[in-house]
């Protein structure tokens, strides 16, 4: 086979992914429009106790569903020229969903007394500045669009996890209605951006050189952070989300195990050739942190030790 063929075999593989990305964006677009506010139902039996045993949890999370808003202008900064399916997914299907997500946390925690959180929806990063400036030369864009996709598969990740804990703890308190026509709605919404995430950081992968390779992964290394986590105060915050849902209080071996299930995709993506890792280090490193910060923060210290005997 000449040269040119393979080439325009390539090219032809190229667009049928990009039309598969696109029937998924338009599927999610078509069968998941934003929840409905009048399906909401906020009748609640105990708001005080849903507040003190869920509070931290609720105001992390509405702050980071609101401050999506933000994260569009940095994708705008971070992707010159991106792709026409990724603008599509992040404008037109993610942002409004992700968006009547944090309308809907924000009056639940405004009607059973949670102090909020301030979300920044304006104020973009000079490092993210700086790579975008960078996105302009040949092949960096590629790694900034990389980044981008593997942030979304461990910020999508973290939240299934989170609304699935939130939903069962819940569901324990008695608190069915908001169980039912807050979280359920909202948990359901979030696998279908994990699967965009992963089949577009699949078909890019595939397409790197091996110095964009090299680049990502040590660019992911440095900069893996808990999601929605900006500065050590945020960090803590996550600690306490953690801790409320019951993430965290089982030592190392557990958070071990939640690192796992939210560096999953990324190490079969990125670190299947390095023999015996379960999980990407920095993953794990990231949240340990996050833990140990929201012990400090309360006088403890994480793990708490274990009665004796146990």
């Amino acid at each position: 086979m000449w040269l040119s063929d393979v080439t325009v075999a390539r090219r032809r593989g190229r667009r049928r992914e990009d039309s598969r990305l696109a029937d998924h964006v338009d599927r999610l677009g078509e069968e998941h429009p934003p929840i409905p506010l009048g399906s909401v139902d906020y009748s609640m039996k105990k708001p005080g106790l849903m507040a003190e045993r869920f509070g931290p949890v609720l105001a992390y999370m509405t702050r980071v569903e609101l401050e999506v808003e933000r994260n569009v202008l940095e994708l705008n900064i971070l992707l010159p020229d991106p792709p026409e399916v990724d603008r599509h997914f992040y404008a037109d299907v993610w942002m409004p969903q992700e968006t009547r997500h944090g309308q809907i946390l924000d009056k639940l925690q405004h009607l059973i007394g949670v102090q909020p959180h301030e979300p920044n929806l304006a104020d973009v990063s000079f490092s993210l500045k700086f790579l975008g400036a960078l996105g302009r030369m040949p092949g960096v864009q590629d790694v900034s669009r990389m980044l981008y996709y593997l942030t979304g598969l461990a910020t999508e990740r973290s939240a299934v996890i989170a609304y699935n804990k939130f939903h069962a703890g819940l569901v324990g308190l008695g608190e069915r209605a908001i169980a039912a026509t807050v979280i359920a709605p909202i948990r359901r919404q979030e696998p279908g951006h994990f699967a965009y995430y992963q089949m577009a950081a699949q078909q890019l992968w595939d397409q790197l050189s091996g110095w964009q390779k090299w680049l990502t992964r040590e660019l992911r290394k440095r900069t893996f952070e808990v999601v929605g986590a900006y500065n050590k105060r945020q960090v803590a915050d996550f600690g306490n989300v953690m801790e409320a849902l019951k993430m965290s209080d089982g030592g190392e071996a557990e958070l071990r195990e939640y690192a796992r299930q939210v560096g999953r995709a990324e190490h079969e993506l990125m670190w299947a050739h390095r023999q015996g890792m379960r999980v990407p280090d920095y993953v794990f490193k990231s949240l340990k942190r996050a833990a140990v910060l929201a012990a400090e923060r309360k006088g403890d210290i994480w793990p708490a030790a274990q009665p004796a005997g146990s």
